[in-house]
């Protein structure tokens, strides 16, 4: 079982995620903002806890394989890779700069450590399934996360791999859905409505789980229960705040594909920080 002190630090690193994103989108002058604030936690978890995985040695063979669909949040595994020690942090500030290997989609080639090159929505699944289906076939016994977006539900190609996955028992995969209700042009519900999303999943011979996205020990919880369950995928829907952190952007779907100025990124990260002194404060 998680210990407080080990909930502490993860929640503390969750910060640490955020200022540094905050940077690095100010200094690219572009990207996204809502999405990766709001995954920052989950990342966290999962770099920092949850994979089993090795930042020196990134092409091990017997690693988790974590695929990202929806690329465009992609700073944030960006700065959860770099805090983990899978590059420096500094390189963060070359996000999308000419030549960089942390463009504003990852590309598999360019950066080790990241399994696929992603940015087509409701692509992702279906990378994940072939890889699941693969080990299994190989006899190996590391797990498949797949981390998607709830707008890129609306594309169909995701729903043949959901009904792929579920058909062939791929008990070695677990999706992530990052339901924020948000998408780039509007609330999900109102561009293309999800609901109901659970029974969609359970249709399709999904084992469902749902969480609070924010609450990092709750969501390692979920994590460990779908490594129970033998004869189905596992999704976890995952309740998240878009821009959590940053209380005047939080649920505002303008900030989905915006970047912040300097007088923004400023002011954010002086919330941020005074969010990580409360934490610690909390704890101790």
């Amino acid at each position: 079982m998680i210990t407080p002190q080990k909930i502490k630090e993860l929640e503390l690193q969750a910060e640490a995620v955020r200022e540094t994103l905050i940077e690095m989108l100010l200094a690219a002058g572009s990207g996204h903002t809502a999405g990766p604030l709001g995954m920052a936690d989950i990342f966290t978890a999962f770099y920092f806890y949850l994979l089993n995985h090795d930042p020196k040695n990134p092409e091990w063979p017997e690693r988790d394989r974590l695929i990202l669909s929806n690329g465009h949040i992609t700073p944030v595994r960006y700065s959860a890779m770099a805090h983990a020690g899978y590059f420096a942090v500094e390189e963060c500030l070359t996000l999308r700069k000419f030549g960089s290997r942390l463009q504003g989609h990852p590309e598999r080639e360019k950066l080790p450590g990241v399994e696929t090159t992603s940015g087509p929505l409701g692509a992702g699944l279906g990378q994940a399934a072939g890889i699941a289906y693969g080990a299994r076939m190989d006899k190996k016994t590391f797990r498949t996360y797949c981390l998607m977006s709830d707008g890129e539900h609306d594309a169909g190609a995701l729903w043949e791999a959901a009904m792929f996955a579920g058909n062939n028992k791929l008990s070695n995969l677990t999706g992530v859905v990052d339901r924020n209700n948000i998408q780039i042009n509007g609330y999900t519900e109102e561009v293309m409505p999800l609901e109901r999303l659970r029974e969609k999943y359970e249709a399709f011979n999904w084992h469902v789980l749902e969480c609070d996205g924010h609450n990092i020990a709750g969501f390692i919880s979920c994590v460990e229960q779908a490594k129970a369950i033998y004869e189905k995928p596992t999704v976890i829907i995952a309740h998240t705040i878009p821009g959590k952190g940053i209380k005047e952007i939080e649920f505002d779907y303008h900030w989905h594909g915006k970047a912040p100025n300097k007088e923004e990124a400023q002011k954010f990260l002086t919330e941020l920080r005074t969010l990580k002194g409360k934490i610690q404060s909390e704890h101790e």
